[in-house]
């Protein structure tokens, strides 16, 4: 099953994740109709985090066991090379400026950063959100074979439900107490550790049976829920009643709107399943990865340089084109054929 329209939700998150980091001095930043959207625009690792665990059920969901070797070759080919090769830029750039901090390097090159509240930020720094996927990439199996293929989906519901419910409380409660630059440390554990975020990723595992089992033959019109949905988020970030959403309490939008996207049948999917949606979506893992090697190579002060140009929303434009260009580069002529390479066998690919 593949449901392309989901796979242009990435690149919308993608890109509001690029104008989070890179995009506070240009006007979508000063715009109080639209500035608190691209200020809490970090939601949207949370919401990948969600669609992958609903996207692994959606592939894998339906088999009695996964196969080891297999899964593991795929789940590298996915993401290693791109993670890889922006890791490799971020190094020449720090040898450039003689700035190189050798076990940091190491701690990214194992994906293990997410670990270390010190160095979860090193390196390049939105590999933290891999680094943290690797995590879900490793317990799927175990998920998938002794939780769901041996209990009710009664008992997985309220097991899953009950750890997502405990994962809020503690994470807004903890960051309510220390996340507030009290303790650096601690409030970079409870933004960036693995386990913070399990909850994300199994809500999505749950989405994404349930999905399975009950609804995917249950298509219509549902344009309105869509726009629906998305206007209650943009509230809930309006209006967060000192709630915080960094580690999966959108959950509860986030996950009607990838059911309603996935069974629309409505102008939107099929907006979003055309070919130029499906490849901005299929280039999208490029654009978050390389942000940050593209935006410290390519600095507003080489476009002022080269171009005379300093208006901070032109040169946010431009650099933002740059990264679009070289992702689609990176995917044709690098990405795609390693996948092809790597993998055994395709596997069912969703987003």
């Amino acid at each position: 099953m593949r449901l392309e329209q989901l796979t242009f939700t990435r690149f919308l998150a993608a890109i509001s994740i690029v104008a989070y980091h890179y995009g506070t001095k240009s006007f979508v930043f000063n715009n109080d109709y639209v500035s608190f959207i691209f200020n809490n625009a970090d939601v949207c690792v949370s919401y990948f985090f969600i669609l992958s665990g609903f996207v692994m059920m959606i592939a894998y969901g339906n088999k009695s066991v996964i196969s080891a070797r297999d899964y593991f070759r795929n789940r590298f080919a996915r993401i290693y090379p791109l993670y890889f090769l922006a890791l490799l830029m971020m190094l020449f750039l720090q040898i450039r400026i003689n700035n190189l901090d050798v076990p940091a390097f190491f701690l990214n090159l194992f994906m293990i950063q997410s670990w270390v509240p010190g160095k979860v930020l090193t390196g390049n720094p939105p590999g933290w959100s891999l680094s943290v996927e690797l995590i879900f990439y490793l317990v799927f199996p175990f998920v998938l074979n002794w939780l769901f293929n041996k209990f009710s989906f009664k008992k997985i519901s309220i097991y899953i439900i009950s750890f997502w419910i405990l994962s809020q409380v503690v994470f807004n409660i903890f960051f309510a107490l220390y996340g507030h630059g009290e303790s650096e440390s601690i409030s970079r554990f409870l933004r960036f550790n693995p386990v913070m975020h399990l909850n994300e990723f199994l809500i999505g595992n749950l989405a994404g049976f349930f999905f399975v089992k009950k609804m995917q033959y249950k298509e219509k019109n549902y344009d309105f829920h869509i726009l629906a949905l998305v206007a209650l988020i943009i509230l809930a970030l309006k209006f967060p009643l000192n709630l915080n959403f960094h580690n999966g309490l959108l959950a509860v939008f986030f996950i009607p709107l990838i059911f309603c996207i996935a069974l629309n049948n409505g102008f939107i999917t099929q907006l979003f399943k055309k070919r130029a949606c499906v490849f901005l979506g299929e280039i999208s893992f490029g654009i978050y990865i390389f942000q940050h090697p593209i935006y410290c190579l390519i600095s507003a002060y080489t476009v002022n340089k080269y171009l005379h140009l300093t208006d901070p929303t032109i040169v946010f434009f431009i650099r933002f084109f740059i990264l679009i260009i070289f992702s689609a580069v990176v995917y044709i002529y690098i990405e795609k054929p390693i996948q092809n390479k790597i993998k055994i066998k395709k596997k069912p690919v969703l987003a």
